[in-house]
């Protein structure tokens, strides 16, 4: 649909982030994409009430193939349509390794936590001399699909970290899809908030925890003046449950995306690294497993109750 109310669009977002649960990092995801195995989960994400996803592309899948790269993306776009979910692609990323890499992918190691994701681009082509390919991808998604009333907004960089070159490609690629000026509108954490049309924060606190914490970045949050998207939620025990963050979001007029829908190989059901570890059998983030079964009924319920009560 057409985004004519912009805050009310992003308000009612109630989303996950997702990889397939086959998928070790996003590499993996549109380069193998396993169209079957996604439409049975997107499915489940149907079936959960959801209406939107989050999902990470990868700049080295479409610098090896263009074309294949957009063509997959379009059957994603359709699959998520037919299960009733908008889409929010994220162009570029900053975590984990920083060298992605095609072909069969490793096996993660066990008990890491998402241990196998590929930064996108990847450090080596943070250089200006890469800076014109970075540019034909970021123009060729977002021309292509700009008026793509499947796309709830871009977001252009997800995490960027303290780094000039980051920061710089930050800065362009904005600027890049400004230019193309797309219908939906753009964002990203961190270091895009203030070229952002909204404004898009990871919360992972625990407001019962860190009550301050969590009046500091709402509070922050709301002094840009525009919508807000909670792209990045959920890590269980210590960093933010469904039954404390979803109140939180939903009093604020905050939409939002949990890290993720799926509890599959990459892993991000064990802590991360730094955290304060908890036993093994505490799932930190991921909601179903593969055959659709629920990690929590109480936390599946209450995502049902929310999508009940539009914001």
């Amino acid at each position: 649909m057409m985004i004519n109310n912009l805050a009310e669009s992003i308000a009612n977002i109630r989303g996950a982030n997702y990889v397939p649960s086959n998928a070790v990092n996003d590499t993996q995801f549109w380069e193998a994409f396993d169209l079957e195995t996604i439409d049975r989960e997107l499915g489940y994400a149907e079936r959960l009430h959801l209406n939107s996803v989050r999902v990470f592309l990868q700049y080295l899948v479409y610098e090896h193939d263009p074309k294949g790269m957009i063509e997959r993306f379009e059957a994603f776009l359709t699959c998520a349509a037919k299960h009733g979910l908008s889409v929010m692609p994220v162009l570029f990323d900053d975590c984990f390794r920083p060298g992605p890499s095609l072909g069969p992918q490793l096996s993660p190691t066990p008990g890491e936590h998402n241990g196998l994701w590929q930064s996108s681009p990847g450090r080596s082509r943070m250089t200006t001399a890469y800076r014109p390919q970075l540019k034909r991808y970021a123009d060729d998604l977002i021309s292509t699909f700009k008026h793509d009333e499947r796309i709830i907004a871009w977001d252009l960089y997800n995490e960027a970290q303290v780094r000039v070159y980051s920061v710089a490609l930050v800065r362009d690629v904005f600027a890049w899809a400004r230019a193309i000026n797309p219908d939906q509108p753009l964002t990203s954490c961190y270091y895009g908030a203030l070229l952002s049309d909204v404004t898009n924060i990871h919360p992972y606190f625990s407001p019962t925890r860190e009550p301050e914490e969590a009046q500091r970045i709402i509070e922050g949050a709301q002094s840009f003046g525009k919508p807000i998207a909670a792209t990045e939620i959920l890590g269980r025990p210590n960093h933010g449950e469904f039954s404390e963050m979803l109140p939180l979001l939903r009093a604020n007029r905050i939409g939002w995306y949990f890290w993720e829908l799926m509890i599959g190989v990459n892993q991000t059901r064990y802590q991360w690294p730094h955290a304060p570890q908890a036993p093994d059998e505490i799932v930190f983030q991921g909601v179903l497993y593969p055959d659709g079964t629920p990690y929590r009924q109480d936390e599946i319920d209450l995502l049902l109750a929310y999508a009940e009560q539009p914001v």
